[in-house]
């Protein structure tokens, strides 16, 4: 595999941005970055320049675009940018938790010689603080001419010991339903319940304690955006329902059972 120092931009220097910008630093790329939010100071001992001008983050002839936008403000973000601007053909990645909805978005807005690539990679500063190995990092090669370019910012996961997959970003948000939305699902409806440890935790409830405290520190907005834009989260919600409803018919069908044995014993 071909690789070589890049140049990357960064949209959107929030949590997740900064995580991942540590570790390309750390690697030898140079970085910019822009954001709704001036990050000029933090960004000044890291050795990132900051653009405060959309325009000349854009002008900045970067080999790769970086986008770590939250999933609700990707639409507004990307229409805000004035991609004339683009001196030349560019590399443009998303780092977001659905993929049709950046990929559709991505498709429709960026000039047809912009390279697009579409990842997730399954862990953030928490899962990732020591460390990348073994954690998953999924992406689709959804539109890629320089390949090379390409290879390079995959190896960035790649050498950091990641478990590289592809897979469409169709597939992705399937199964992104069944496990990281119905994660986040139980997880708030714990919350809504307001479960709290107590002194006879079995480790099973230890797990669900634990499961509410990590979903609950994710953004309101992060979890509405697994749901507004993954196209199968709402069979999954239904699925969930359906299933909580049958367990409660059982438990209901178990107990006039029980009932009607006691009075047939009376």
């Amino acid at each position: 595999m071909s690789t070589w120092s890049l140049k990357i931009g960064v949209v959107g220097f929030g949590s997740f941005g900064q995580f991942l910008a540590k570790t390309m630093i750390k690697q030898g790329h140079t970085l910019r970055a822009t954001s709704r939010t001036d990050y000029s100071l933090l960004c000044l001992p890291m050795g990132i320049q900051f653009f405060r001008d959309v325009a000349a983050f854009l002008e900045a002839d970067n080999d790769v675009i970086l986008v770590c936008t939250s999933i609700l403000s990707l639409s507004e973000v990307l229409s805000s940018m004035p991609l004339t601007c683009l001196k030349r053909s560019t590399l443009f990645v998303d780092v977001l938790s659905v993929k049709e909805h950046p990929r559709n978005l991505l498709i429709k807005v960026l000039p047809e010689e912009s390279d697009i690539l579409c990842t997730h990679p399954m862990f953030g500063p928490d899962s990732g603080k020591d460390g990348w190995q073994d954690l998953t990092f999924v992406y689709d090669k959804v539109r890629i001419r320089d390949e090379a370019i390409c290879s390079s910012f995959l190896h960035i996961f790649a050498s950091e010991g990641c478990r590289m997959l592809q897979m469409s970003c169709e597939e992705h948000d399937k199964i992104a339903a069944k496990s990281q939305f119905i994660t986040h699902t139980i997880g708030r409806t714990l919350a809504e319940m307001d479960i709290k440890s107590t002194p006879i935790d079995t480790k099973g409830f230890h797990s669900l304690v634990q499961l509410k405290d990590t979903t609950i520190r994710d953004s309101f907005d992060l979890y509405s955006g697994l749901f507004l834009h993954n196209r199968f989260a709402v069979q999954e919600l239904e699925n969930l329902e359906h299933a909580l409803h049958k367990v409660k018919e059982m438990l209901v069908q178990r107990k006039s059972e029980e009932l009607g044995l006691e009075k047939t014993e009376c």
